[in-house]
Formats: C-alpha cells, sequence, structure tokens
C-alpha cells in the first residue's frame, strides 16, 4: 500500500471514529511473545487451549482425527520477523459433523468500547493480517460477539506467497460489549470444520449465530499431511479500511500479554531465587512471589520442577531440603504467597525457595 492511499485510508479512519495511535485492539499479532515455547506437537483432538504463541488460542470441538504441530516461526513478510505456523503431521479427510477447529483471539470488553457497538454510533471493524500456505485454500475469519451470541463472517484466500487479508465488517447497532474484564469479542480463523458448522450461508452482516453458518465455504486444513498455515501481522482496528500494521516495542507487548499469562523459569541457573519466608509454628513456610505482573484477574498456578527449598538454620549451615507441596494462600491479581512444606521443618527456620533445575517453571494464568 503506497503512503498516499495509506494516509486516505487513515483519514478514513478517524472519519469513521478510529485511527491514530493504539489502534490495534490485538495483543501480540507479530507474534514475537511465546512465553510456553516455540513448538508444540501433536495438537488436534483435545488441544482446545494455549500452547506456544501468547494471546492466540487453538479452540477444538468434537473428536478429529487430525493432527498438528504449533510453532513460532521465523518465515515472515517484510517488515515482521515472526509467524505462527501450523503444520499438518496427521491428516483427517473423514469429517465429523461436530468436528471444528478455530484459531482465536479473544479481546475483553473493556478494550473494545470504542467501536459503540450496540448503539446508533456504532462504527465498523476493520481486521487486517498476513497469510500463507503450502498451496491454495479458502479459510473463515468470524467476529463472534459472545455478550450478544452475533457473529459475522468472511472468507479469504491463501496462497503460497504471503498476502495480506484486509476485511471490513460492518458496524452492528445491536448488542453493546460489555464494560469489564471479561470475554467479549473472538476473532477467530475457522480452519476445519463439519457439517454442523459449515452447512448453511455465511453471515455478510451481524447476526444472531447460527452454527450452521460459521464456516460455510472454508477448506479444510487437515486435508494433507502436506497443509501449512503461516500467520502474522493481525490487526483489529476502528474504521472502514484497514491501515498499516501497528508495531509496538517488544517490551511493551510482553507487558501486555503477561496480563493474561506468565511463566516464571530458572532461565540459565537453577539457582533462581523465586521468594522468602521462614518456618511459622506446624504450618507450611509461607513464600512470598515477588515477580508477578498485575494479571487480568485472580490467577492459577501450575508449577515444574520446584522442588529445591534452601533453609538457613540459626547456629547452623543452610541446607537443601525437598519439597512435598506449593500452593496458593492468599492470591491476587498482584502477588501471592506461596503455602510451601518441606520434607522437614524446623519451627524459626528462615528459607528461600529456588528451582531445583534448570527447566522449572512457575506458570501464572490468568487467559481468558
Amino acid at each position: 500500500m503506497s503512503k498516499a492511499a495509506e494516509l486516505a485510508n487513515l483519514i478514513g479512519n478517524i472519519n469513521a471514529g478510529g485511527g491514530g495511535v493504539n489502534r490495534n485492539v490485538i495483543i501480540n499479532g507479530a507474534m514475537n511473545v511465546s512465553q510456553r515455547g516455540t513448538s508444540s506437537t501433536g495438537l488436534g483432538g483435545n488441544a482446545d487451549s494455549y500452547h506456544t504463541i501468547d494471546r492466540f488460542k487453538l479452540g477444538v470441538e468434537g473428536t478429529t482425527a487430525g493432527r498438528l504441530t504449533m510453532t513460532q516461526d521465523s518465515s515472515a513478510p517484510s517488515g515482521f520477523a515472526n509467524s505462527l505456523k501450523l503444520a499438518c503431521t496427521t491428516a483427517d479427510t473423514s469429517i465429523g459433523a461436530a468436528e471444528l477447529m478455530v484459531l482465536a483471539h479473544i479481546i475483553e470488553g473493556q478494550n473494545l468500547q470504542s467501536f459503540a457497538k450496540g448503539t446508533s454510533d456504532a462504527k465498523p471493524f476493520a481486521v487486517s493480517f498476513y497469510v500463507k500456505g503450502n498451496a491454495s485454500a479458502t479459510y473463515v475469519c468470524e467476529l463472534f460477539d459472545g455478550d450478544n451470541t452475533r457473529h459475522v463472517c468472511s472468507t479469504f484466500s491463501v496462497t503460497t506467497d504471503w498476502t495480506r487479508v484486509e476485511i471490513t465488517f460492518p458496524a452492528d447497532t445491536t448488542g453493546a460489549f460489555d464494560n469489564d474484564n471479561a470475554a467479549s469479542l473472538y476473532l477467530q480463523i475457522f480452519l476445519h470444520a463439519g457439517s454442523n458448522f459449515s452447512s448453511g450461508t455465511l453471515p455478510a452482516t451481524w447476526a444472531s449465530k447460527t452454527n450452521a453458518n460459521r464456516a460455510a465455504g472454508g477448506s479444510s486444513f487437515f486435508d494433507s499431511t502436506d497443509r501449512t498455515f503461516f500467520i502474522t501481522g493481525v490487526q483489529l482496528e476502528v474504521g472502514q479500511n484497514a491501515t498499516e500494521f501497528e508495531h509496538e516495542p517488544f517490551e511493551t507487548t510482553l507487558i501486555k500479554c503477561k496480563r493474561y499469562f506468565e511463566r516464571i523459569n530458572s532461565l540459565s541457573s537453577s539457582s533462581s531465587i523465586l521468594g522468602v519466608g521462614f518456618q511459622y509454628n506446624n504450618d507450611p513456610q509461607s513464600i512470598y512471589q515477588s515477580r508477578f505482573s498485575e494479571k487480568r484477574t485472580t490467577p492459577s498456578l501450575a508449577v515444574s520442577n520446584v522442588s529445591h527449598l534452601q533453609r538457613i538454620r540459626a547456629g547452623t549451615s543452610s541446607v537443601n531440603s525437598d519439597l512435598s507441596s506449593i500452593s496458593f494462600n492468599g492470591t491476587s491479581k498482584i502477588g501471592t504467597l506461596h503455602d510451601v512444606t518441606s520434607q522437614s521443618n524446623n519451627l524459626g527456620d528462615g528459607c528461600y525457595l529456588r528451582f531445583q533445575s534448570t527447566d522449572g517453571t512457575l506458570d501464572y494464568d490468568a487467559e481468558l
């Protein structure tokens, strides 16, 4: 797109109520942050979760036989360093009626108020992203309003070259987004769908959700083990026309991602300190976790390889002891006390918690 055309689009979007900085409501659209890791294999039948790149969820319904690998890939169009890649490893050419797989980005209602949805001043939705694959294919992009059970859809084409898809979805004067931190809008790419989701007609304008209409006319990603799908530069903004992708500093994107999920790991040293505490009566040591970004809501905890407690005894040398348990106590959006129980307790001992190995992790999850 020429600079003149970009300026014209930006002016048009400003007139439509958008434009300017911070216009992209998608987080991590350039696929730069991948806290959970850069590759996950064997996904498909029970892969309804976040696996690699932050804020992009693989959603699965039904029992599909297809399997794929999801990676953060270095193949990307000019101006980008990363993409999200899906590669089919097991085909599924016998599609059950209830099968469904989508790539989804879920957005809080309080981040969508500029669209004025459900009012007489409602604004259009401009969606854009870059895609490529191993061969030509057709997929479906859907905006699903979970607050009001409404949706609008459009097909788009994938070729073997990086191309930018630009879709304008109309304004919707019916059904306002809730102004809270819960899930309101789902931007979804339908990659595989049975007849329960594909036997109808795509809604080109906003309508009450009808499952049969959601993926009509789309290809199946699982049609061949040669199938690949790459995507990056995902943007959703107010306006009639898509504008140039809004890049932001990596640290800004990382902080946004940590609102939903944060992995604290041992990096290159198994001596990484997680928190300090002491033995109180006969209760577990209470360890305060200080490295904790504010979350969207109170997070859940998953622990991997956090099995050593360094104990500091009065008048004696420090010792290591294995942990028998670690759990939350008094968790909030901004921090937590961990109840940590060691194999041998000594009243009054000071202690600090550290990782047992270099692959130890604490995962704090507040995802939508």
